[in-house]
């Protein structure tokens, strides 16, 4: 029976690639429903029903999607960067046994509503059997993105601004040691980006904190790691070196005679410490070694040392009017950071500036006066007359930064973070804010009385949204910012930075300065707003909590949960936070409302190390998945203590038995108002093929009753997953909102929507034409994000690392 069955799907498998070929120009497949029928009748009796989704492109190419396929030779074709997949991949629960078959996913989505046919997605119980789902339409929407300035393209608004360098004629030049995009060293003009300079990354190579130029070439600071090939100019394993790198102006690498590295365009300062000055005056070319003490001098032509000399813990450098050297020396342990004054030859002249905080970057304005940028509490840029005894003249910007006034809140003449300051020739003033612990890159021009001319905004990196369910998803916030939307605007027009929620001058214990989260969870809880984040190992969840009237719009440090170390050590390794215990797991709780972490604060437990993830409720119960078969923990909200901080323990907690479908739990989310709970993972049926943390799993589940002891799934959906090891395949991060369960897939950033009540698969998000139909790989557990809007919209909000964003999908309701 069974060979004559396989006979059979052999021949129908035939007839099915021939009606393919003949139809893939028409739509006359969806009409097919005789042949459809006969195809998925017998292909179910072998495997399971064959499912076809069919999408249709706006230039007519069929596409098709959410299914299982089985093949020895398939590739995935995309417009993105997407790799060649090879072997079986096994992402849904449909197989399509094929020798050659292809896949075109097209990068532009349309926005008609067109019937998707769904079958055999859902599993509705415990014996796996098939629920085959009828036609549902598929829901109509947009793509949009927060975060970055430039949504799509090549040249977008980098990570971070490290370094910057502004010429006469306004172009601006910048470093940075990481740009996810390779965008380390980038060149602006005009509020636009206009080039990046090129081969800062990979490789084991990376940018820098230093940049000049002068009216022939850009010199950048860079890092060149060990690759094992000395005979391409690398350097030998265990070796770093540490160089300066020339570029034209137009960003391309600019190579001499005797130059290092693969290209020969670059020169090695140091094997001990990186570059952290540059500076040009005519033919010279002078770089801070700083593991040395010393100043480096280079021919800027041949790239040959003329000659060094002597300073202590050197920075940035800029060159005044009479050809003299200004150099910040960093601070050395009690010792504070003062600005130096040197000739062209070494010689230390007798001026200097000492009564500063923190000078960051420097440079000579357009009527030769010195520009510091102060990044300490003052946070401004302030102005010295130096043709004698150095002394103070101005400064720029709101005294007290992007704390003064309303703390937090975004105007045009607070600053935070700086890290570059430079004018034109024209007297035009460009300051970047870089925000703390690299929030990301705030790049401004303003006009010489202070009017904001243009800014250049790249202010995601790692992270993801949410939204304030109170005002109707208005309010968005990510881990440091906080946005105001406007949904009648056009895409990547909707956000506006309102306000940056950290301040480390008045909490310099903030988990966010030592740590780097990246999951948001807003919440109303008792009708006052938290945000909880948590990171990319589900290590730990934050908590903070909202004060107007004290800190304006700074979130302040309330609470924080850490799991159980696998090895008997603190579950954190350093200095912070102090007075952690020696062992185990903790919960902080800031008592006293300082935002420190202090000796009496912590509640100690121990239990299972390796955790799934973390969920809050809308009551402000916190959730948390052990990978284990009583994974589940349940801390129920105590209340709210007199400095508002939400109150968990140990000795509330509940364990609650993981359900039998499942031997790796992953994610769960549970929701009081109609006692569900989603969960995710790998199932006995479908278990993992090996030990990858970061996913979500093979199959979401959703128990109803699960108060009341209920552990059998209402239904259960298989989910993209690796069965091959491969890795090509997999679910990263869910999420449950309003009507509809979201997944987003690892490296295609694929989001698959599924009915909340049925289980039914009703859409397939990519990025649309607003994103140029491009994404970066998922990289965080709570890679998505959703919300549903009281007009039956739902917000879909997915991490966009590559180019520096959240990617934001708009399904109408």
């Amino acid at each position: 029976m069974i060979n004559k069955l396989l006979t059979q799907l052999k021949k129908l498998r035939y007839k099915l690639n021939q009606h393919t070929k003949k139809l893939s120009n028409t739509r006359y497949l969806q009409r097919n429903k005789t042949f459809k029928f006969l195809l998925s009748l017998t292909i179910g009796v072998i495997v399971t029903t064959l499912g076809i989704t069919t999408d249709w492109a706006t230039t007519g190419t069929r596409m098709l999607t959410h299914n299982t396929i089985g093949s020895e030779n398939l590739r995935v074709q995309n417009n993105t960067e997407i790799p060649t997949l090879k072997g079986k991949i096994s992402s849904i629960n449909n197989t399509i046994a094929s020798e050659h078959l292809w896949v075109k996913n097209n990068t532009e989505i349309p926005t008609v509503i067109h019937k998707i046919s769904q079958k055999s997605n859902t599993i509705a119980s415990e014996k796996l059997r098939v629920q085959n789902n009828t036609e549902t339409p598929a829901l109509n929407y947009k793509t949009s993105w927060i975060g970055n300035t430039i949504g799509s393209g090549n040249l977008r608004v980098q990570n971070n601004i490290e370094a910057m360098y502004v010429a006469p004629d306004g172009t601006v030049y910048t470093n940075s040691h990481w740009d996810e995009a390779a965008m380390e060293a980038g060149i602006y003009k005009d509020g636009k980006v206009i080039a990046a300079l090129g081969d800062t990354h990979g490789w084991s190579r990376g940018g820098g904190k230093a940049v000049t130029a002068n009216s022939k070439y850009v010199y950048i600071a860079m890092t060149q790691g060990s690759r094992g090939d000395t005979k391409e100019d690398y350097p030998p394993e265990g070796t770093t070196w540490y160089s300066v790198r020339r570029y034209d102006l137009s960003g391309k690498p600019a190579p001499f005679p005797n130059g290092r590295g693969w290209d020969k365009s670059m020169v090695i300062t140091s094997t001990k410490s990186e570059v952290t000055g540059l500076a040009t005056v005519g033919s010279e070319l002078y770089v801070s070694d700083f593991a040395a003490n010393r100043i480096r001098v280079y021919d800027t032509e041949t790239m040959k040392e003329l000659r060094s000399f002597t300073v202590a813990n050197p920075g940035a450098i800029t060159i005044d009017p009479q050809k003299n050297l200004w150099i910040i020396q960093s601070k050395n342990g009690s010792k504070p950071a003062k600005i130096l004054h040197y000739s062209q030859s070494g010689k230390q002249l007798p001026q200097q500036i000492a009564d500063i905080v923190e000078p960051t970057a420097i440079a000579i304005n357009h009527q030769g006066k010195l520009l510091i940028a102060e990044n300490g509490p003052r946070q401004q840029m302030l102005t010295y007359e130096i043709k004698d005894r150095p002394v103070q003249v101005s400064s720029f910007g709101t005294k007290g930064g992007i704390y003064a006034g309303v703390a937090g809140e975004v105007r045009d003449l607070k600053l935070y973070g700086l890290t570059g300051v430079g004018t034109d020739a024209s007297g035009n003033i460009y300051i970047n804010s870089n925000g703390f612990n690299k929030s990301g890159t705030d790049l401004r021009k303003f006009s010489p009385s202070g009017k904001l001319m243009w800014r250049s905004l790249g202010l995601i990196f790692v992270d993801n949204a949410d939204a304030d369910p109170k005002t109707d998803g208005v309010d968005l916030f990510t881990k440091q910012e906080h946005y105001l939307m406007d949904y009648s605007k056009p895409a990547g027009k909707q956000w506006n930075y309102k306000a940056y929620t950290l301040n480390p001058f008045k909490y310099p214990q903030d988990p966010r300065l030592h740590t780097s989260p990246d999951g948001t969870f807003v919440r109303r809880i008792q009708g006052k707003p938290f945000l909880f984040l948590t990171d990319m190992y589900n290590s730990f969840l934050q908590i903070y909590r909202f004060n107007p009237a004290t800190d304006g719009k700074v979130a302040i440090p309330a609470g924080m949960f850490v799991g159980t170390n696998s090895a008997d050590k603190p579950f954190i390794t350093g200095n912070w936070p102090p007075h952690q215990p020696e062992k185990g797991e903790w919960i902080w709780r800031d008592r006293n409302g300082n935002g420190k972490f202090e000796k009496n604060e912590y509640d100690r437990s121990k239990d299972y190390p390796y955790l799934g993830g973390w969920w809050v409720d809308s009551k402000g119960d916190v959730w948390k998945a052990l990978r284990t078969e009583d994974g589940i923990r349940h801390y129920s909200l105590q209340g709210i203590d007199p400095k508002g901080n939400p109150i968990y323990s140990y000795s509330s907690m509940e364990k609650q038995t993981t359900p039998k479908i499942f031997n790796d739990l992953r994610r769960i989310e549970y929701f009081p108002e109609t006692d569900s709970m989603y969960l995710s993972g790998f199932t006995v049926d479908r278990p993992a093929f090996s030990d990858d943390a970061g996913v979500a799993g093979s199959e979401i589940a959703r128990f109803d009753n699960w108060s009341k002891g209920n552990r059998t799934p209402k239904w259960r959906i298989v989910i993209p997953h690796d069965s091959i090891g491969k890795r090509e395949v997999s679910t990263a991060a869910i999420s449950v909102a309003g009507d509809y369960v979201f997944a987003v897939t690892v490296k295609t950033a694929e989001v698959y929507v599924y009915n909340a009540k049925t289980g039914a698969q009703v859409q397939h998000l990519k990025p649309g034409p607003e994103v140029g139909g491009e994404s970066g790989w998922i990289d965080i557990p709570y890679g998505i994000r959703a919300f549903r809007r009281s007009n039956g919209e739902h917000l879909v909000f997915v991490e966009e690392n590559w180019k520096g964003k959240v990617i934001m999908y708009r399904l109408a309701g």
